[in-house]
Protein backbone atom coordinates (compact mmCIF):
# COMPACT_ATOMS: atom_id res chain seq x y z
CA UNK A 1 0.00 0.00 0.00
CA UNK A 2 2.83 2.37 0.94
CA UNK A 3 4.65 1.55 -2.32
CA UNK A 4 1.53 2.29 -4.36
CA UNK A 5 1.13 5.62 -2.55
CA UNK A 6 4.76 6.50 -3.35
CA UNK A 7 4.25 5.65 -7.03
CA UNK A 8 1.16 7.87 -7.18
CA UNK A 9 2.98 10.74 -5.43
CA UNK A 10 5.96 10.43 -7.78
CA UNK A 11 3.60 10.35 -10.75
CA UNK A 12 1.95 13.59 -9.57
CA UNK A 13 5.36 15.19 -8.98
CA UNK A 14 6.29 14.15 -12.51
CA UNK A 15 3.16 15.86 -13.79
CA UNK A 16 4.29 19.02 -12.02
CA UNK A 17 7.71 18.75 -13.67
CA UNK A 18 6.12 18.18 -17.08
CA UNK A 19 3.84 21.21 -16.69
CA UNK A 20 6.85 23.37 -15.78
CA UNK A 21 8.90 22.07 -18.72
CA UNK A 22 6.19 23.18 -21.16
CA UNK A 23 6.62 26.80 -20.07
CA UNK A 24 9.72 28.46 -21.62
CA UNK A 25 11.80 29.86 -18.77
CA UNK A 26 10.57 27.44 -16.09
CA UNK A 27 12.53 24.28 -15.30
CA UNK A 28 11.27 20.87 -14.23
CA UNK A 29 14.26 20.86 -11.88
CA UNK A 30 12.55 23.64 -9.91
CA UNK A 31 9.55 21.39 -9.25
CA UNK A 32 11.83 18.47 -8.34
CA UNK A 33 13.54 20.68 -5.77
CA UNK A 34 10.23 21.98 -4.40
CA UNK A 35 8.72 18.51 -4.03
CA UNK A 36 11.75 17.01 -2.29
CA UNK A 37 12.82 14.51 -4.96
CA UNK A 38 15.77 16.46 -6.34
CA UNK A 39 18.58 14.40 -4.80
CA UNK A 40 16.74 11.12 -5.45
CA UNK A 41 16.41 12.12 -9.11
CA UNK A 42 20.12 12.94 -9.35
CA UNK A 43 21.12 9.65 -7.72
CA UNK A 44 18.80 7.72 -10.03
CA UNK A 45 20.15 9.39 -13.18
CA UNK A 46 23.79 8.87 -12.22
CA UNK A 47 23.09 5.17 -11.52
CA UNK A 48 23.23 4.66 -15.30
CA UNK A 49 26.89 3.71 -15.06
CA UNK A 50 29.27 0.87 -15.95
CA UNK A 51 27.59 -1.40 -13.40
CA UNK A 52 24.27 -0.81 -15.16
CA UNK A 53 25.85 -1.69 -18.51
CA UNK A 54 27.31 -4.91 -17.06
CA UNK A 55 23.89 -5.92 -15.71
CA UNK A 56 22.33 -5.16 -19.09
CA UNK A 57 25.01 -7.20 -20.90
CA UNK A 58 24.23 -10.16 -18.63
CA UNK A 59 20.45 -9.66 -19.17
CA UNK A 60 19.98 -9.32 -15.40
CA UNK A 61 16.96 -7.08 -15.97
CA UNK A 62 15.54 -7.39 -12.44
CA UNK A 63 18.84 -6.35 -10.86
CA UNK A 64 19.25 -3.57 -13.45
CA UNK A 65 15.74 -2.26 -12.68
CA UNK A 66 16.60 -2.11 -8.98
CA UNK A 67 20.05 -0.60 -9.63
CA UNK A 68 18.67 2.37 -11.61
CA UNK A 69 15.72 2.89 -9.22
CA UNK A 70 13.36 1.91 -12.05
CA UNK A 71 10.04 2.23 -10.16
CA UNK A 72 10.85 5.83 -9.15
CA UNK A 73 12.03 6.90 -12.63
CA UNK A 74 9.20 5.09 -14.40
CA UNK A 75 6.43 6.69 -12.31
CA UNK A 76 8.14 10.10 -12.52
CA UNK A 77 8.69 10.09 -16.30
CA UNK A 78 5.22 8.69 -16.90
CA UNK A 79 3.89 11.69 -14.99
CA UNK A 80 6.09 14.07 -17.00
CA UNK A 81 4.90 12.71 -20.36
CA UNK A 82 1.26 12.61 -19.23
CA UNK A 83 1.47 16.26 -18.25
CA UNK A 84 3.18 17.30 -21.49
CA UNK A 85 0.50 15.65 -23.62
CA UNK A 86 -2.46 16.56 -21.39
CA UNK A 87 -1.58 20.13 -20.43
CA UNK A 88 0.41 21.46 -23.38
CA UNK A 89 -2.65 22.95 -25.10
CA UNK A 90 -3.93 24.53 -21.87
CA UNK A 91 -0.58 26.09 -20.96
CA UNK A 92 0.00 27.26 -24.55
CA UNK A 93 -3.45 28.89 -24.43
CA UNK A 94 -2.65 30.59 -21.10
CA UNK A 95 0.70 31.85 -22.42
CA UNK A 96 -1.01 33.41 -25.44
CA UNK A 97 -4.26 34.67 -23.89
CA UNK A 98 -3.48 35.20 -20.18
CA UNK A 99 0.31 35.63 -19.89
CA UNK A 100 0.32 38.00 -16.90
CA UNK A 101 -1.56 35.67 -14.48
CA UNK A 102 0.45 32.66 -15.69
CA UNK A 103 3.85 34.30 -15.23
CA UNK A 104 2.72 35.85 -11.93
CA UNK A 105 1.75 32.39 -10.68
CA UNK A 106 5.20 31.00 -11.53
CA UNK A 107 6.88 34.04 -9.94
CA UNK A 108 5.08 33.34 -6.66
CA UNK A 109 5.83 29.63 -6.89
CA UNK A 110 9.55 30.16 -7.52
CA UNK A 111 10.10 32.93 -4.96
CA UNK A 112 8.52 31.01 -2.07
CA UNK A 113 10.31 27.83 -3.14
CA UNK A 114 13.69 29.56 -3.21
CA UNK A 115 13.09 30.63 0.39
CA UNK A 116 11.75 27.29 1.63
CA UNK A 117 14.65 25.21 0.32
CA UNK A 118 17.00 27.26 2.51
CA UNK A 119 15.56 25.38 5.49
CA UNK A 120 17.73 22.43 4.42
CA UNK A 121 20.79 24.43 5.40
CA UNK A 122 21.74 23.43 8.94
CA UNK A 123 24.89 25.53 9.33
CA UNK A 124 25.13 29.07 7.99
CA UNK A 125 28.43 30.81 7.35
CA UNK A 126 29.80 33.64 5.20
CA UNK A 127 30.19 31.42 2.12
CA UNK A 128 26.54 30.37 2.30
CA UNK A 129 25.36 33.99 2.56
CA UNK A 130 27.55 35.00 -0.40
CA UNK A 131 26.40 32.01 -2.50
CA UNK A 132 22.78 33.24 -2.66
CA UNK A 133 23.48 36.56 -4.46
CA UNK A 134 26.16 34.86 -6.60
CA UNK A 135 23.56 32.33 -7.84
CA UNK A 136 21.01 35.11 -8.38
CA UNK A 137 23.43 37.30 -10.38
CA UNK A 138 24.55 34.33 -12.51
CA UNK A 139 20.96 33.35 -13.36
CA UNK A 140 20.01 36.98 -14.03
CA UNK A 141 22.95 37.28 -16.42
CA UNK A 142 22.16 34.01 -18.25
CA UNK A 143 18.47 34.87 -18.64
CA UNK A 144 19.43 38.28 -20.03
CA UNK A 145 21.61 36.85 -22.80
CA UNK A 146 20.53 37.44 -26.39
CA UNK A 147 20.45 34.49 -28.81
CA UNK A 148 23.60 34.00 -30.88
CA UNK A 149 24.27 32.82 -34.41
CA UNK A 150 25.60 29.29 -34.07
CA UNK A 151 27.31 26.95 -36.57
CA UNK A 152 25.18 24.32 -38.32
CA UNK A 153 27.82 21.64 -37.74
CA UNK A 154 26.83 18.41 -35.99
CA UNK A 155 29.45 18.92 -33.26
CA UNK A 156 27.60 22.06 -32.12
CA UNK A 157 24.28 20.18 -32.16
CA UNK A 158 25.91 17.69 -29.77
CA UNK A 159 27.14 20.55 -27.54
CA UNK A 160 23.70 22.21 -27.59
CA UNK A 161 22.05 18.97 -26.50
CA UNK A 162 24.57 18.48 -23.68
CA UNK A 163 24.01 22.03 -22.39
CA UNK A 164 20.22 22.22 -22.84
CA UNK A 165 19.49 18.94 -21.04
CA UNK A 166 21.26 20.26 -17.94
CA UNK A 167 18.25 22.55 -17.46
CA UNK A 168 16.17 19.47 -16.64
CA UNK A 169 18.03 19.17 -13.34
CA UNK A 170 19.05 22.82 -12.89
CA UNK A 171 16.29 24.80 -11.13
CA UNK A 172 15.37 28.12 -12.67
CA UNK A 173 16.20 27.81 -16.38
CA UNK A 174 14.47 25.77 -19.08
CA UNK A 175 16.10 23.71 -21.81
CA UNK A 176 14.10 25.45 -24.53
CA UNK A 177 15.46 28.81 -23.36
CA UNK A 178 19.06 27.54 -23.47
CA UNK A 179 18.48 26.16 -26.98
CA UNK A 180 17.13 29.58 -27.99
CA UNK A 181 20.25 31.30 -26.63
CA UNK A 182 22.48 28.81 -28.46
CA UNK A 183 20.58 29.44 -31.69
CA UNK A 184 19.44 25.82 -31.98
CA UNK A 185 15.78 26.00 -30.93
CA UNK A 186 14.35 26.31 -34.45
CA UNK A 187 16.91 23.87 -35.89
CA UNK A 188 15.85 21.10 -33.50
CA UNK A 189 12.15 21.81 -34.14
CA UNK A 190 12.81 21.64 -37.90
CA UNK A 191 14.71 18.37 -37.44
CA UNK A 192 11.64 16.92 -35.68
CA UNK A 193 9.30 18.16 -38.43
CA UNK A 194 11.53 16.95 -41.27
CA UNK A 195 12.44 13.69 -39.47
CA UNK A 196 16.14 14.47 -39.72
CA UNK A 197 17.21 11.45 -37.66
CA UNK A 198 20.93 12.19 -37.97
CA UNK A 199 20.56 15.62 -36.32
CA UNK A 200 18.12 14.27 -33.74
CA UNK A 201 20.42 11.32 -33.00
CA UNK A 202 23.45 13.56 -32.44
CA UNK A 203 21.32 15.87 -30.28
CA UNK A 204 20.04 12.90 -28.24
CA UNK A 205 23.60 11.60 -27.67
CA UNK A 206 24.57 15.09 -26.48
CA UNK A 207 21.61 15.06 -24.09
CA UNK A 208 22.63 11.67 -22.66
CA UNK A 209 26.26 12.73 -22.16
CA UNK A 210 25.18 16.07 -20.68
CA UNK A 211 22.68 14.74 -18.15
CA UNK A 212 24.90 11.86 -16.99
CA UNK A 213 27.85 14.22 -16.49
CA UNK A 214 25.96 17.13 -14.95
CA UNK A 215 23.93 14.95 -12.56
CA UNK A 216 27.20 13.58 -11.16
CA UNK A 217 28.59 17.08 -10.70
CA UNK A 218 25.50 18.42 -8.89
CA UNK A 219 25.22 15.25 -6.80
CA UNK A 220 28.88 15.53 -5.75
CA UNK A 221 28.41 19.20 -4.84
CA UNK A 222 25.33 18.41 -2.73
CA UNK A 223 27.13 15.63 -0.87
CA UNK A 224 30.37 17.55 -0.28
CA UNK A 225 29.23 21.20 -0.15
CA UNK A 226 25.52 20.86 0.65
CA UNK A 227 24.87 24.24 2.26
CA UNK A 228 26.67 26.32 -0.39
CA UNK A 229 25.10 24.32 -3.25
CA UNK A 230 21.57 24.76 -1.86
CA UNK A 231 22.26 28.49 -1.40
CA UNK A 232 23.46 28.81 -5.02
CA UNK A 233 20.38 26.93 -6.29
CA UNK A 234 18.13 29.19 -4.21
CA UNK A 235 19.82 32.27 -5.68
CA UNK A 236 19.59 30.74 -9.15
CA UNK A 237 15.83 30.40 -8.76
CA UNK A 238 15.52 34.03 -7.60
CA UNK A 239 17.65 35.30 -10.50
CA UNK A 240 15.54 33.38 -13.01
CA UNK A 241 12.60 35.69 -12.21
CA UNK A 242 14.25 37.99 -14.75
CA UNK A 243 13.10 35.59 -17.49
CA UNK A 244 9.52 34.99 -16.30
CA UNK A 245 8.68 38.52 -15.09
CA UNK A 246 5.02 39.06 -16.12
CA UNK A 247 5.24 42.63 -17.44
CA UNK A 248 7.41 42.79 -20.54
CA UNK A 249 7.86 45.00 -23.58
CA UNK A 250 8.79 43.15 -26.77
CA UNK A 251 11.75 44.80 -28.50
CA UNK A 252 12.03 42.37 -31.43
CA UNK A 253 10.35 39.25 -32.82
CA UNK A 254 11.49 36.02 -34.44
CA UNK A 255 9.62 33.92 -37.00
CA UNK A 256 8.91 30.40 -35.72
CA UNK A 257 9.13 27.23 -37.81
CA UNK A 258 5.35 27.46 -38.33
CA UNK A 259 5.68 31.01 -39.71
CA UNK A 260 4.32 32.75 -36.60
CA UNK A 261 5.90 35.79 -34.99
CA UNK A 262 7.21 35.07 -31.49
CA UNK A 263 8.78 37.51 -28.98
CA UNK A 264 12.55 37.41 -29.39
CA UNK A 265 14.14 40.12 -27.23
CA UNK A 266 12.12 41.63 -24.37
CA UNK A 267 12.53 44.26 -21.67
CA UNK A 268 11.06 43.98 -18.16
CA UNK A 269 8.75 46.78 -17.01
CA UNK A 270 7.21 47.79 -13.70
CA UNK A 271 3.40 47.29 -13.69
CA UNK A 272 2.78 51.06 -13.44
CA UNK A 273 4.80 51.65 -16.64
CA UNK A 274 3.28 48.74 -18.56
CA UNK A 275 0.20 50.59 -19.90
CA UNK A 276 2.25 53.58 -21.06
CA UNK A 277 4.94 51.46 -22.76
CA UNK A 278 2.76 48.77 -24.36
CA UNK A 279 -0.78 50.16 -24.49
CA UNK A 280 -2.09 47.07 -22.70
CA UNK A 281 -3.72 46.81 -19.28
CA UNK A 282 -1.27 45.61 -16.60
CA UNK A 283 -3.97 43.47 -14.89
CA UNK A 284 -2.08 43.99 -11.65
CA UNK A 285 -4.80 42.73 -9.32
CA UNK A 286 -5.28 39.46 -11.26
CA UNK A 287 -1.50 39.06 -11.39
CA UNK A 288 -1.28 39.59 -7.63
CA UNK A 289 -3.94 36.92 -6.99
CA UNK A 290 -2.10 34.47 -9.25
CA UNK A 291 1.17 35.31 -7.46
CA UNK A 292 -0.41 34.60 -4.06
CA UNK A 293 -1.95 31.38 -5.41
CA UNK A 294 1.54 30.21 -6.44
CA UNK A 295 2.80 30.87 -2.91
CA UNK A 296 -0.16 29.14 -1.24
CA UNK A 297 0.13 26.13 -3.56
CA UNK A 298 3.76 25.51 -2.57
CA UNK A 299 2.96 25.92 1.14
CA UNK A 300 0.00 23.54 0.72
CA UNK A 301 2.19 20.94 -1.01
CA UNK A 302 4.74 21.26 1.80
CA UNK A 303 2.07 20.68 4.44
CA UNK A 304 0.66 17.72 2.51
CA UNK A 305 4.10 16.12 2.15
CA UNK A 306 4.72 16.56 5.89
CA UNK A 307 1.33 14.99 6.72
CA UNK A 308 1.93 12.00 4.42
CA UNK A 309 5.38 11.43 5.94
CA UNK A 310 3.87 11.29 9.43
CA UNK A 311 1.36 8.71 8.29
Amino acid sequence: MKQTKNYILNYLKGMGMGAADIVPGVSGGTIALITGIYETLLDSIKSFDLDALKLLAKFQIKDLWKHVNGPFLCSLFFGIFTSIFALSKLITYLMEEHPIPLWSFFCGLIIISSVLILRDIKRWNLMVFIAIPVGAVLAYWITGLNPVNSPNALYFTFIAGAIAICAMILPGISGSFLLLILGKYEAILNAVTERDFLTLGVFAVGCVVGILSFSRLISWLLKNHHAVTIAVLSGFMLGSINKIWPWKKVLSYRVSSSGEQKPFITENLWPNHYLTETGNEPKFFIGLLAFLFGILLVIGLERMAFYLKKK
